[in-house]
């Protein structure tokens, strides 16, 4: 136990030398930097649509590049892609397993992938040959639920798992290139950067890492959090990240700073951030709550500037289209609504 001892010591003090750094650095504050800065007046969204068609609880969606068609994952075991300006079904795509927990559109809009308690990511190419969406990869080796999974291309996806890793796959040969081992409890979500070269992952030991996609390796790592971080996203720019958390909180993580900015939170907000996401330009975070309510806060004020209520149930997911005009949550109310 000696050598133990002496180890976690050794580890204590790198710790107290790396919080010295990040104060030493820590010229200003976000409050203060943004003081001449005046509130964003009050956001206002309205349903524009509800896309129902669900027939339980809908646990991810994720919108396609093209800002028009999204996909919805529920535990009725099927999988749907939606047009959201028309609400038509483009595909309903039955689940071998009705467990699901994510889903995610490629870049191309030509796959769609989905996991969860299979402990499998399955993926599925909605522009087959004969039109029919036939699974094309089942990718496992996580030991774990998959939690989210994001594309890179048509040829590699991202997920993120119970087991406590992170996983590169290649999709063509449905092997693992690269295992992002380092998070002490459940991996619940992942976000790539804009530029694709790094992804930001949120875990149950209260961290958010920020891994190097080509390295394989973690680069930094963000702590602050009292419990779980269930929801996380890169700032639009690619600089900061966003994590939202079971403590009620969302945080504002800096990169260059290598610290967390900002605190989202209010006195009468004591439920968990279940999901989240940024506007367009960075400047407000709509963060939905397990109180069936989505907040939006100013990113650079801290204030929340409105509220999206209309489900009846817990949001699960949360997602901003690709041009920024319309913001699409999902509940266990098992309803879709896009807003704007």
């Amino acid at each position: 136990m000696g050598e133990m001892e002496q180890l976690r010591k050794e580890a204590d003090s790198l710790k107290d030398q790396i919080a010295a750094a990040r104060k030493a650095v820590h010229d200003t504050t976000l409050q203060e930097a943004a003081v001449t800065i005046a509130v964003v007046g009050r956001v206002q969204l309205k349903t524009r649509k509800t896309l129902r068609g669900h027939l339980a609880k809908i646990y991810a969606m994720h919108w396609s590049t093209d800002s028009k068609l999204c996909v919805s994952a529920s535990q009725d075991g099927k999988l749907i892609v939606w047009d959201s300006i028309t609400t038509n079904k483009v595909n309903a795509i039955p689940l071998k397993s009705s467990w699901v927990m994510t889903c995610a559109y490629a870049p191309s809009g030509n796959l769609v992938a989905c996991g969860g308690l299979d402990n499998m990511c399955s993926i599925y190419n909605l522009k087959g040959k004969d039109g029919n969406v036939k699974v094309m990869r089942e990718l496992a080796a996580h030991t774990g639920y998959l939690s989210c999974c994001r594309f890179l291309s048509d040829s590699e996806i991202i997920t993120s798992s119970g087991d406590c890793t992170c996983v590169l796959w290649d999709i063509e040969t449905g092997t693992q290139k690269t295992i992002f081992a380092g998070h002490q409890g459940d991996c619940m979500s992942l976000a790539v950067s804009p530029d694709f070269k790094f992804f930001i992952s949120g875990a149950c030991d209260f961290t958010a890492k920020l891994w190097d996609i080509r390295e394989g390796a973690c680069r930094q790592t963000f702590g602050g959090h009292e419990s779980d971080i269930n929801a996380i996203g890169f700032f639009p720019n690619g600089n900061a990240v966003i994590t939202g958390s079971d403590d009620a909180t969302c945080k504002l993580y800096d990169l260059r700073a290598d610290q967390d900015l900002i605190t989202y939170q209010d006195s009468t907000i004591m439920c968990g951030v279940t999901s989240l996401a940024p506007s367009l330009s960075g400047r407000l975070i709509l963060a939905g709550y397990d109180d069936f309510n989505v907040n939006i806060w100013d990113t650079l004020k801290s204030e929340r500037v409105g509220v999206l209520a209309g489900h009846d149930n817990r949001v699960s997911c949360i997602g901003v289209s690709s041009d920024g005009m319309a913001c699409c949550t999902g509940s266990w109310d098992s309803f879709l609504k896009i807003w704007n």
